[in-house]
């Protein structure tokens, strides 16, 4: 436990004789045996997604198992879940650098670019929910703006967060290209060298990288870290309108709001871990990236995850409490009903096993860790689905009453069908087919900024030895 909440003041050292830039600049100059393969085999895997699309289009959403009586499903989920993982790697990133928690160096490029493509995949879900492709065109064209419309303030708010991850990944990026531009005066020139100098000239601009231009540029990535976070919050929160304007019991929530922010936060920092153990081990980062970094990501989840315990047993207690017709079928139908089972497998994998695994020191390692983040992405995509299916589900007219005040017989039921299901494990494998892509151009550590702390670091050393 010393060593996890007393860490050593400088963590960003390497391992003796290990080259920060050449171990970040190796995804971008050489191509593992597994790469193409893999790329092959999750853009196949994307392409079938695709064609599942378009048989819905040509279909209808009934080849879905939409229904009238399950009008939300999985594709809302998605959207919700999608979105949600992507504020992970932005808003922690932001915090830390904030804090000038200096650990966070080897961390922030993976997580920023999780973010970056994380969210346009999960705003990519409206299409498939819109049904017809053609009625996104109202989103987009004034004319048809609805401004009562929360999804359409939720268009708006997620545009402007998806321009905000790009610049904050962007701006950490500027002096990591003006040391690859150099690095890369070295390498035989090929189409690849050539391609990526032009990408590395465009990404420098006219920045230099004197004293002050690296003042100017630390203000503005400060600038967008303090804006990311509030806007954030309130992406999401916007996003709970969608869900919490309406008149459906499960829905009419007004705890929504801090519910979904939490939610997201939770499950975007258990995606960050993943993603950071895939780059560590596929990439060879562990002379940079070590046990301790897992160990404080997984404080971090794992706080998120007692809060949404919390508000877990708040709206759950308040609703079933209250005794109203609707809530009350609501909350049964989830605790002891037809979604009994997603529910309480999410309350465990999602909720205690995770935090159990924090508690117990022996199991908080890397793969502890790594383990418990598992557990919490697919825990918490259930539990999107048990947030979204039954309030959709739950009928409104000629509901007959059961002696025990819950709704009876006349429920709605929502089948999954092969359709859905490729477009969802298509979405999950642009992902990681994304990243390979993003990292084939761009350095996956930032250079500058870990040589800017372990510098600082020396220093400090020297003084205090003076």
């Amino acid at each position: 436990m010393t060593d996890v909440l007393n860490p050593p003041s400088h963590t960003t050292v390497p391992a003796p004789g290990a080259d920060l830039r050449a171990s970040a600049m190796r995804p971008v100059l050489e191509t593992p045996s597994w790469w193409w393969p893999a790329v092959a085999i999750l853009g196949v895997i994307v392409v079938l997604g695709v064609v599942a699309w378009v048989y819905q289009v040509a279909n209808g959403l009934g080849v879905s198992g939409y229904n009238d009586g399950a009008f939300w499903a999985i594709y809302e989920a998605n959207l919700v879940a999608f979105i949600g993982v992507s504020y992970g790697g932005a808003v922690v990133s932001a915090i830390l650098r904030l804090t000038h928690t200096e650990w966070r160096a080897p961390l922030t490029r993976i997580a920023e670019a999780t973010a970056l493509v994380t969210l346009p995949i999960g705003m990519a879900f409206i299409i498939p929910h819109l049904g017809n492709p053609s009625k996104l065109w109202e989103l987009v064209w004034p004319p048809y703006w609805n401004l009562t419309s929360p999804i359409l303030w939720d268009f708006f708010a997620v545009s402007t967060y998806l321009l905000a991850t790009a610049v904050f990944f962007y701006l950490p990026l500027i002096p990591d290209a003006v040391i690859a531009l150099d690095r890369l005066e070295d390498e035989p020139a090929s189409t690849r060298v050539r391609v990526r100098k032009s990408l590395y000239r465009i990404l420098v601009g006219r920045y230099a990288s004197t004293p002050a231009e690296r003042r100017r540029l630390n203000g503005a990535i400060g600038l967008i870290a303090i804006m990311i976070i509030p806007m954030a919050v309130s992406v999401h929160s916007v996003l709970s309108f969608a869900f919490a304007s309406s008149s459906r019991a499960g829905y009419m929530e007004t705890i929504l709001p801090v519910y979904f922010v939490v939610a997201a936060l939770y499950s975007g920092v258990a995606l960050v871990v993943l993603t950071v153990a895939a780059a560590r081990r596929l990439f060879h980062l562990e002379a940079y990236i070590s046990s301790r970094h897992f160990v404080r990501l997984g404080f971090v989840m794992i706080a998120f995850g007692a809060a949404y315990l919390y508000l877990t047993f708040t709206e759950y207690l308040i609703d079933g409490y209250s005794g109203t017709t609707g809530a009350a079928a609501w909350v049964y139908q989830i605790v002891a009903g037809r979604y009994a089972i997603p529910f309480w497998i999410y309350f465990f994998a999602g909720g205690v096993i995770p935090l159990v695994i924090m508690a117990v020191r022996r199991w908080r390692t890397t793969t502890g860790v790594v383990v418990a983040s598992t557990l919490v992405v697919l825990a918490l995509w259930i539990k999107r689905l048990v947030i979204v299916i039954p309030p959709a589900t739950e009928p409104l007219v000629n509901s007959p009453l059961k002696g025990s005040g819950v709704l009876a017989g006349n429920w709605g039921t929502y089948h999954f069908t092969w359709v859905p299901i490729s477009i969802t494990v298509a979405a999950t494998a642009a992902i990681p087919l994304l990243l390979l892509v993003v990292f084939r151009f761009v350095p996956i550590l930032p250079m500058a900024e870990m040589e800017e702390i372990d510098e600082a670091g020396h220093e400090a050393n020297l003084e205090a030895s003076v």
